[in-house]
């Protein structure tokens, strides 16, 4: 497996998610018509159909623990197979969020009530972004890789009210108190 080899499978990423996600019914962008930067409250109906969102930093946490694992937990891993493994799971998270059983699953939150999935946009700059996470921390020393982990957990749970940890922790262990937390920003009421 060569770096060529493995750079065209990381491209063919972003069309593989697209046609995936066209075939299943996603929309292109968000159906509103326009396409955002950034949308900054888990309770927009624009949420997760724009370009980047409070869900981004989650998908960029998802390529920073990738590399860091990588990097601690398997030192002598070559570089090629963990960029396979970001690759794969990229790809893989981005199809399976969308089967029926997953958003099930995030519908049954109440921080995630209507949620009908992504617009493909978002779906894509999803994995570019966690692309972008795992390049980051492979290049950044542990202790700072660290410190972003924290930062990128911590801003989006507490301006964002849902992050990696929380939305991991609703979907198998539902806490009310949490529920409730999150419910205080939404304007449309619990």
């Amino acid at each position: 497996m060569t770096r060529t080899t493995l750079n065209m499978a990381a491209l063919a990423g972003v069309p593989l998610i697209a046609a995936v996600l066209w075939v299943w019914g996603q929309p292109w962008i968000c159906t509103c018509g326009t396409i955002r930067l950034w949308v900054g409250s888990i309770w927009d109906s624009g949420n997760s159909q724009h370009i980047a969102d409070w869900y981004t930093l989650s998908h960029i946490l998802h390529g920073v623990l990738i590399a860091l694992i990588g990097r601690v937990a398997l030192p002598k891993l070559d570089f090629k197979w963990l960029f396979a493994i970001a690759i794969i799971t990229g790809i893989g998270w981005e199809v399976i969020e969308h089967t029926d059983w997953v958003l099930g699953k995030f519908r049954a939150t109440t921080v995630n009530q209507g949620y009908t999935g992504d617009s493909i946009l978002n779906a894509v700059a999803d994995y570019i972004w966690m692309m972008g996470g795992f390049f980051a921390a492979w290049h950044l020393r542990v202790p700072v890789t660290l410190g972003l982990v924290a930062a990128l957990e911590l801003t989006a749970a507490l301006i964002g009210r849902d992050s990696l940890a929380l939305t991991t922790l609703m979907l198998i262990y539902p806490v009310d108190a949490i529920a409730e937390w999150q419910q205080e920003l939404n304007p449309n009421g619990p």
